[in-house]
Order: structure tokens, then sequence, then C-alpha cells
């Protein structure tokens, strides 16, 4: 194993984080990239910050949304991680409880 996996690892046991936070996580980031949930047509505009997401977290967290744009969120805790800056993996082990909040606010529009 890598230095860089191993010290994934470890800060991940440190901050609880669990695979379902990291599926949170992405499901969040696929939200802030389009929060129209892919309708043509339609478009939402959102201050991010107003939901307690910095703006620089919310440009790293849209970008892994464009990326994962299509993703099952059961990506590799490891591959997301490593996609993330500092100040986005601080955020996230701030906010990792309250992640599914934000599908909530923003539900998917072919829900019944």
């Amino acid at each position: 194993m890598s230095h860089e996996h191993d010290e994934s690892i470890q800060i991940q046991q440190l901050a609880s984080l669990k695979p379902t936070h990291f599926a949170d996580l992405i499901r969040a980031a696929q939200l802030i990239f389009d929060p129209a949930g892919g309708v043509s047509g339609r478009y939402i505009k959102v201050d991010w910050q107003e939901f307690g997401i910095p703006d620089n977290v919310a440009e790293n967290l849209k970008s892994l949304g464009e990326k994962y744009r299509y993703a099952s969120p059961a990506i590799s805790s490891e591959i997301i991680w490593s996609q993330l800056t500092p100040e986005t993996r601080l955020w996230f082990i701030n906010n990792k409880d309250e992640l599914w909040k934000l599908e909530e606010i923003f539900p998917a529009l072919d829900e019944d």
C-alpha cells in the first residue's frame, strides 16, 4: 500500500467517515453541479453559502459532481478522498452527518 493510501485510511478512521458519508457527498456534489436534476431548459441558481457551503468547497464539489454526474454514489472512498481539496476535506468531516439533507431540499424530479 502507498503512503497516501495509508494516510487516507487513517484520516477517514479518525473522522469516522463511512461509505454512506461518501455516497451522500457524491449525491451532494451531483446536486451542486446540477441542482435542476438534468431537466433540459430548467436553470436553478443556488447560493451554496446559504447552505453552509463555502464557495471554494462548492467549486471542488461541483467539479466532482460533473465528473461523476451519472455515476452511482458507491464510488471508492479513497478515490473520492484523493479528489477533495484540503478545505473540502475539512468541510466534509465537519458536515458528514448533514449532507443527506441536501437531497431532501432538492428532491429528484422523477420521484412520486
